[in-house]
């Protein structure tokens, strides 16, 4: 049986004023934040090396969420360009997406088998099944969005988003999560709606990645194993 996780979060420091003078302090909090960006850079390529085609699923869980709190900054600096983006950064047409809105007691029971697949119990089938087929989705919009902006600036955003994606995807694998296989078609997806407008999608895809894949994640039994 899968034992149940109780996930508490932190709550960020109180900010305090830093006087500006430079000393021994000042070098060895420098030196620790090259450190930290070192290290999640180093997480970030791992993570995008394994995208690549027709390479083996990962030996080791990828656990540590800085990657997934990177790809989040990186959406909403995408929704943030869209915003005040003026020319030539519309919607051809209306998309399917995931719902964002997370019920909770909904969430916990989700079971559609009382059996073990890999590193996952029933109800951790059916929540990663649902991010799955959210990814998806999200990255088919953000491909009709790639084509219907011609906006040179917005491109880079929207590729990036469109990778990250990928690697998130290779981040479930590396949690032994069954390969996703998608629908012919979205007529007929659970939790979906649609939207129209770009802001809309580049909003909806922020929201997925903070709810539903970072709670899929902090779920995720390949990475409490070593949890005492």
């Amino acid at each position: 049986m899968c034992a149940s996780v109780v996930h508490t979060f932190p709550s960020s420091p109180p900010m305090t004023h830093q006087p500006t003078t430079v000393g021994k302090g000042d070098t060895l909090f420098t030196k620790l934040l090259w450190t930290t960006a070192a290290g999640l850079l180093a997480l970030l390529l791992i993570v995008l090396e394994w995208t690549r085609p027709g390479l083996p699923t990962p030996l080791r869980p990828i656990c540590d969420l800085r990657v997934l709190d990177h790809f989040i900054k990186e959406a909403r600096d995408a929704e943030v360009a869209m915003k005040s983006c003026r020319e030539g950064c519309s919607l051809s047409d209306s998309v399917t997406v995931p719902q964002t809105t997370v019920d909770f007691d909904v969430w916990e029971k989700k079971n559609t088998s009382t059996l073990a697949l890999s590193s996952f119990c029933g109800k951790a089938l059916e929540q990663a099944q649902e991010v799955q087929s959210g990814l998806w989705l999200l990255q088919q919009a953000l491909s009709l969005l790639r084509t219907s902006v011609t906006n040179t600036a917005m491109h880079s955003h929207i590729d990036n988003s469109i990778r990250n994606l990928l690697s998130i995807n290779a981040v479930l694998r590396s949690l032994n999560i069954q390969e996703y296989t998608p629908p012919a078609s979205t007529a007929g997806l659970e939790g979906t709606w649609r939207v129209s407008s770009a802001t809309d999608l580049l909003q909806v895809h922020v929201n997925f990645l903070r709810g539903k894949v970072r709670l899929l994640l902090l779920d995720a039994q390949a990475c409490q194993q070593d949890v005492s």
